[in-house]
C-alpha cells in the first residue's frame, strides 16, 4: 500500500498538469466540416492495427480498425470500430464519450480465444485539435463475449487531412 501512495505522490508531483481557462464558449465549439485521419490504434476493445477516422461536422466521429498478423501456421486478426461523441473541445484538445466493438480471432484453424467478441465503454481524450498529427487515450469499461469485464486503455495515433 505504501508503494501504490508513493507512486500515486510521485505521479502528482512530476507530471504537469494543463492550466488554462476557457470560457464556457470554447467547451461547446462543434466541428464546422468533415475531417479524415489515418493512422494506428491499440486497443482490446475495438482492435490494433490500420485505423481511420472521420470527424463529421458537429460533434460526432467514427473510427474503423483492422489488422492481421500470421507467424508460422498461427493467424492473428481483429475488426472493430467506435463511435465517439464530442463532450468539450478546446484549443488544443477534446474530450468525448467512446463506445467500441470488436472481434478478435487467433488460432490456426479454430479460435482459441475465450472472448473473441468485444464491447467498450468509456471516456477518451485527443491531444492536438486536427493539427495534421493527433494523439487519444481512452479508458473503457470492456466486456468480453465470455463474461469478462475489464477497464482498459486504447491509444491512437492519426494524420488528419481535410
Amino acid at each position: 500500500m505504501k508503494t501504490c501512495g508513493a507512486l500515486l505522490a510521485t505521479f502528482l508531483v512530476v507530471v504537469p498538469g494543463p492550466a488554462q481557462v476557457l470560457t464556457s464558449g470554447q467547451h461547446t465549439r462543434e466541428v464546422s466540416q468533415s475531417i479524415y485521419g489515418l493512422g494506428l490504434s491499440a486497443g482490446v476493445a475495438s482492435g490494433f492495427g490500420l485505423s481511420f477516422r472521420h470527424h463529421l461536422p458537429g460533434f460526432f466521429s467514427y473510427q474503423i480498425v483492422g489488422g492481421v498478423i500470421k507467424v508460422d501456421n498461427k493467424t492473428d486478426y481483429n475488426i472493430g470500430g467506435e463511435v465517439q461523441f464530442d463532450m468539450t473541445r478546446g484549443d488544443r484538445s477534446r474530450f468525448f464519450a467512446d463506445a467500441s466493438t470488436g472481434y478478435f480471432y487467433s488460432g490456426d484453424g479454430g479460435n482459441t480465444l475465450a472472448g473473441p467478441y468485444r464491447l467498450g465503454l468509456g471516456l477518451g481524450w485527443e491531444w492536438g485539435n486536427f493539427d495534421p498529427m493527433n494523439m487519444s487515450a481512452e479508458l473503457l469499461f470492456t466486456y468480453f463475449s465470455d463474461g469478462t469485464i475489464l477497464p482498459l486503455p486504447q491509444v491512437a495515433i492519426h494524420y488528419y487531412f481535410f
